[in-house]
């Protein structure tokens, strides 16, 4: 017998049409917030980037693969890495698709780590993804635009993430964080000197511009799984701590296990 509330059919009606409001306006708010990240300023490059892809070296611009508009998701994959984030490669599962359909409008969408592209090849096969994906592995790009930081910044506590200076570094050691590096096969503090994010440039006249990044919270919305979630009868369950893995990890065990976790046995 389930512990949440339930209802009749007609009270049910009555909180579905009285949160529905709610998403209306959050809608709308979504909508001006989009507005505004388009009337955002841009900036100039000015930094001559050079990524490694399957079709060669290539510049920034060449990303754009003769569009006007690109966008990139930093993956987090560093060199030391032996396998890319299981985050980073859940929120990848879901926007592998969505490639094809934002080229037919102008936008190309590329992931940039720093692995050398050999790992990122081998890794890109393991998951059966086709979106194109460069190694930014001799380049300042993703020092740049902080989502990769040095082992001096990670040990002086000034980090330069998410529009703030924070510190990275763990007060105490924690199996989850622990747990969180070995899924990468490295140590917590090389496997978070990554970190992920979004960024958007724009191609004119030959320049190249950089018109949005965001970090942390700012991805969720790429994350359809989330997305999904959210609108599931149990949410997030995020108590369940770490609980997600690559898509080729799952197995009926641990399927169970989390819902026993959840209080839901079969």
């Amino acid at each position: 017998m389930t512990d949440h509330k339930t209802a009749t059919r007609e009270e049910w009606l009555a909180a579905r049409l009285e949160l529905l409001e709610a998403e209306k306006a959050l809608t709308r708010r979504s909508d001006e917030l989009a507005r505004r990240r388009q009337e955002l300023p841009w900036v100039r490059i000015e930094k001559e980037y050079r990524f490694e892809t399957d079709e060669g070296t290539a510049s920034l611009a060449d990303l754009f693969g003769g569009r006007s508009q690109l966008l990139v998701y930093h993956f987090m994959f560093g060199p030391e890495y032996t396998a890319g984030c299981p985050s980073c490669s859940a929120i990848a599962d879901g926007f592998d698709g969505s490639v094809v359909h934002l080229a037919n409008h102008d936008v190309t969408l590329f992931a940039v780590s720093r692995a050398p592209l050999a790992k990122l090849q081998a890794y890109k096969r393991r998951m059966g993804w086709s979106f194109p994906w460069a190694s930014s592995f001799d380049s300042d790009f993703n020092y740049d635009f902080d989502v990769s930081h040095t082992e001096e910044q990670w040990q002086s506590g000034a980090v330069e993430y998410n529009f703030r200076e924070v510190d990275f570094r763990p007060t105490e050691e924690s199996p989850v964080l622990a747990e969180w590096a070995s899924t990468v096969g490295t140590d917590f503090a090389t496997y978070r000197r990554e970190g992920p994010g979004v960024s958007a440039f724009a191609l004119e006249d030959g320049v190249v511009y950089h018109t949005y990044s965001a970090y942390e919270r700012g991805v969720d919305g790429l994350w359809s799984m989330q997305q999904w979630l959210d609108r599931a009868p149990l949410g997030r369950n995020e108590e369940a701590g770490f609980w997600w893995r690559r898509h080729d990890e799952y197995d009926s065990q641990s399927t169970h296990r989390h819902a026993t976790e959840a209080g839901h046995d079969e």
